[in-house]
C-alpha cells in the first residue's frame, strides 16, 4: 500500500479508506485548512473598488482575454495580480465590477463632501456670532479689571488710613 496525502491505496491506486494514525496531524491539517479557509474569505471581502495591490504583495495587471473558440465574451478585462493562481489568494476582478464600485466609493465621498460644503455658511455664521461674542467678552473682562484695579486701590487708602 502507498500512503498519498492521508489516504491510503492499493497497489491498484483505489483509495481504500482514509486512514490516519497521528492525531496532530489531523490537527495540523485541519488547522491549515481553516487558515487556508480565512484567507481566501479575507481576500474577497477586501476586493472592493480598483485593487491597487493583491494581499500577496503583487502588483495589479490589466489583463484583456484573448479570443478562445468557446469564448463568449473576448477581450474581457481584468484586474489581475502578478502572481495569480486559481487558489483564490490572489486577485483576479473584472474590470467593470471593479470601475463600478469604485465610481461608488467617489459618489460617496462627493456626496459627503456637498455635505460638509452646506455646512460651511452656518458654520461661517457661528464663528461670527462667536467671534463678536468673545469681543463683548473681552470687553466686559477689561471693565472688570478696571474696577479690581479701583477697589485695590481704594482698599490700599483705606489700610493706610486705618493702621496709620
Amino acid at each position: 500500500m502507498i500512503r498519498v496525502q492521508g489516504t491510503c491505496r492499493s497497489s491498484s491506486g483505489h483509495a481504500l479508506s482514509r486512514l490516519r494514525m497521528d492525531p496532530g496531524e489531523d490537527r495540523s491539517e485541519a488547522k491549515r485548512q481553516q487558515q487556508h479557509m480565512n484567507m481566501v474569505g479575507y481576500v474577497a471581502d477586501s476586493e472592493y473598488g480598483i485593487p491597487t495591490r493583491c494581499p500577496c504583495g503583487g502588483r495589479i495587471i490589466n489583463e484583456v482575454r484573448g479570443k478562445d473558440h468557446d469564448d463568449t465574451l473576448p477581450g474581457k478585462r481584468f484586474f489581475t495580480c502578478i502572481h495569480y493562481e486559481g487558489d483564490g489568494l490572489h486577485y483576479r476582478q473584472p474590470w467593470v465590477i471593479g470601475v463600478q464600485e469604485q465610481l461608488e466609493i467617489l459618489t460617496k465621498r462627493v456626496e459627503e463632501a456637498e455635505q460638509l460644503i452646506k455646512w460651511v455658511p452656518e458654520l461661517k455664521q457661528q464663528i461670527e456670532g462667536l467671534e463678536a461674542e468673545v469681543k463683548g467678552l473681552t470687553g466686559v473682562v477689561d471693565h472688570l479689571n478696571a474696577e479690581v484695579y479701583n477697589l485695590t486701590v481704594q482698599v490700599g487708602r483705606l489700610e493706610k488710613a486705618c493702621f496709620d
